[in-house]
């Protein structure tokens, strides 16, 4: 079989997973909090964001499967923080793509 060339770079698909996290205002909110603090439990977001509990749940699950945010189960409550060195990796690819 002839191997296929990869069409899209790396940093292209990191990019767009990035940019797909942050594609509703909800997890961008969310983003804001915890980029003003160090970490914040779930609990403690459910009070800031207004909506339901497994809506954020949702939310908060596309934002750790895109790897901007990161989470710490410490039974009962889970603790979010953002990956600060995937946040940084995604600021730096979002200012080459706008140059």
């Amino acid at each position: 079989m002839e191997e296929v060339k990869q069409f899209y770079s790396v940093e292209e698909k990191k990019l767009a997973r990035y940019a797909k996290a942050l594609s509703h205002p909800v997890r961008v909110y969310i983003c804001g909090i915890l980029s003003k603090q160090a970490c914040c439990y779930s609990g403690d977001l459910a009070e800031e964001v207004p909506i339901a509990r497994s809506t954020l749940s949702q939310h908060l699950k596309e934002l750790k499967n895109s790897g901007l945010v990161q989470g710490e189960i410490n039974p009962p409550k889970i603790k979010y923080c953002l990956n600060k060195e995937n946040w940084a990796e995604a600021q730096q690819l979002f200012k080459e793509f706008f140059k």
